[in-house]
């Protein structure tokens, strides 16, 4: 019997906890989004030389944040010790501007998108708690643009002065603000306002006054003052491993997944295999129902996705499907 496909608006009600947002949301927003990964981006431009493929095979990995960890960190050492090496110099700064051209000739500019900011704000206050899997600005410039409207609603990513508050539960009081609503806002595989410095600490990067925040971003970066924060490529234990050497990720993936309650809404995710990790955290958690985004009538899709819920979490949840171009859905006028 094949599976319904609902419109959004009919089951809003029943689903206003919790969502998770996967690549899909940011695709949906711009189609520069729909590359297979930074790194083959990288090696199809023909930008990586052949000592930093070597990186890459020799940790197994293709996640593009770990090799630039690993390089920066050995070149730093190197520089405090007044070690002359050119190789892990040179190493570090190609890693460090293949990844900036990556970045850049994928990641859309604000006014690209600008005009669906509305609908995804208007959309996303309906929900207790957000988590996205994107590293990119797209749902950044949302919270920015909706705080800025001063409707008694605040979205809330839980950092004061530029680090991450470990009572991150104390966010969803207003805080003196007069909010009405409160929506908190995380991203378990980190984003590109997240950055890490020499010495581990983690801060959210943002733009100087009147200057873009991409650009903003990717100047710090240049500087080696700071190395992004976010997990976009590899297995799911590569990522797990990621994860644990991050005390922001670490947070949100032992913390905040588990306590989640009632409902669950899923857009954009394919439940890949190297994201099984989130899964099996929210399996932990007290969630009941599911609702989750499919495009088209892809009923092989849900038949895959409702079998991986019903496995991992080895209880009764109850599951529905939703149009992701419906009205009223994501940034799909209502």
């Amino acid at each position: 019997m094949p599976f319904e496909i609902h419109n959004w608006c009919d089951i809003a009600n029943e689903f206003q906890h919790t969502i998770i947002l996967g690549n899909g949301a940011s695709i949906s927003i711009n189609n520069s989004f729909t590359y297979s990964s930074l790194k083959e981006h990288a090696v199809q431009e023909g930008l990586l030389t052949d000592n930093v493929k070597k990186l890459f095979g020799y940790f197994n990995t293709e996640d593009f944040e770990l090799v630039l960890r690993l390089v920066w960190q050995a070149n730093k050492v190197n520089l405090a010790l007044d070690i002359k090496d050119e190789t892990t110099k040179d190493a570090y700064e190609h890693v460090r501007n293949c990844l900036i051209e990556a970045v850049r000739s994928i990641h859309p500019e604000y006014h690209e998108v600008e005009e669906q900011l509305p609908f995804i704000a208007e959309f996303l206050k309906d929900f207790e708690t957000i988590l996205s899997l994107n590293y990119d600005l797209t749902l950044y410039w949302v919270i920015m643009y909706s705080n800025r409207v001063l409707d008694g609603h605040k979205f809330k990513d839980c950092i004061i002065n530029s680090e991450f508050d470990d009572d991150w539960q104390r966010f969803r009081e207003s805080l003196g603000d007069n909010d009405r609503n409160t929506t908190l806002v995380f991203y378990p595989h980190g984003s590109l306002v997240l950055a890490r410095n020499v010495v581990e600490i983690e801060n959210k990067l943002t733009a100087g006054v009147d200057s873009d925040l991409l650009r903003s971003i990717l100047h710090l970066w240049v500087t080696g003052s700071f190395i992004p924060l976010f997990v976009s490529e590899g297995t799911s234990s590569q990522k797990i491993n990621a994860i644990q050497n991050s005390h922001y990720l670490y947070t949100v993936y032992r913390e905040v997944l588990p306590s989640l309650e009632n409902s669950l809404v899923i857009y954009g995710w394919g439940f890949g295999e190297h994201d099984i990790h989130i899964v099996n955290r929210l399996k932990e958690s007290n969630i009941s129902r599911v609702a989750i985004s499919v495009l088209g009538n892809d009923q092989a899709y849900c038949t895959r996705v409702s079998q991986i819920i019903f496995d991992i979490f080895d209880r009764n949840i109850d599951v529905k499907f939703f149009d992701s171009l419906g009205d009223g859905c994501w940034n799909n006028r209502a």
